[in-house]
């Protein structure tokens, strides 16, 4: 085994010794920035054990200082992609549990270029967000399922988006390759629902709402005023998924007040 794969390896092992049996376990993908780190954030800060990944944390310079400062965070290299190396990571945590399993991990438009009509449609990365946005959360529901049926809350929370909905989403030729694979996305866990019922899992989709995920800043501050900023949009995700229920599986809700959002 190479020395940097080891190192990851036993620094993953020792993180997990350090898991409160008592506590809840969070597994969150995509949590180098943006919606998924402040998930990482909000959660640890409740003393809740969390297994974040990431696909270069070399990178999360911000998670890996949450990492360094508290033993309940493993930060986990994870590309979604890659499905043996999500497999790979499901039988490394193969004996922990996971309670909410929070599939977050995700490929967004970017502007201006996500405005463009059908003549603008980028196809190599329509089939990016597929494979990213629709296909990975699949696979990851199901190489994660045997660890979430061990845990106490057995919940799937999924980030979907109201551009993936036939019913709510904007009425314009825009986002073409974004918008399908949210709704890819939808069908995928409104089909697997129908399994999780009788697992007794509850499966569940939440709309973030318009969150300011940008990294330019010239852009982050134009998006100020049409926006949220992450940390107001997790808080009141999070309550929502500590409300949810059994009765929730197979629900798209709205981040803000519950709503269920048509599909």
């Amino acid at each position: 085994m190479a020395l940097a794969a080891t190192t990851t390896l036993f620094a993953s092992l020792a993180a997990r010794a350090d898991f409160a049996a008592s506590e809840p376990t969070v597994l969150i993908t995509g949590a180098n920035r943006g919606i998924g780190l402040e998930f990482v954030k909000q959660i640890a800060a409740r003393d809740w054990n969390v297994i974040a990944t990431v696909r270069r944390p070399a990178e999360a310079a911000e998670l890996q200082a949450i990492a360094a400062a508290n033993p309940r965070v493993a930060v986990e290299a994870l590309d979604i992609t890659d499905h043996a190396a999500v497999d790979a990571l499901a039988a490394r945590y193969a004996r922990q549990p996971i309670d909410i399993l929070l599939l977050n991990a995700g490929l967004t438009p970017t502007y201006p270029s996500a405005m463009k009509p059908l003549a603008g449609v980028d196809f190599d990365i329509a089939r990016q967000s597929f494979e990213v946005n629709a296909i990975g959360p699949l696979k990851m529901a199901r190489s994660f399922m045997p660890a979430v049926l061990a845990s106490q809350k057995k919940q799937i929370v999924v980030l979907s988006s109201k551009g993936g909905s036939f019913a709510e989403s904007p009425k314009l030729a825009m986002m073409y390759e974004y918008r399908a694979s949210k709704a890819a996305l939808d069908m995928y866990m409104y089909v697997l629902s129908f399994e999780t019922a009788k697992k007794g899992v509850t499966l569940t989709l939440i709309s973030p709402g318009q969150v300011n995920t940008l990294q330019d800043p010239k852009m982050r501050e134009m998006m100020r005023r049409m926006a949220i900023e992450p940390v107001e949009s997790v808080g009141k995700m999070l309550r929502v998924i500590d409300s949810l229920t059994p009765a929730d599986n197979g629900k798209f809700l709205n981040y803000e007040d519950r709503r269920e959002i048509a599909w």
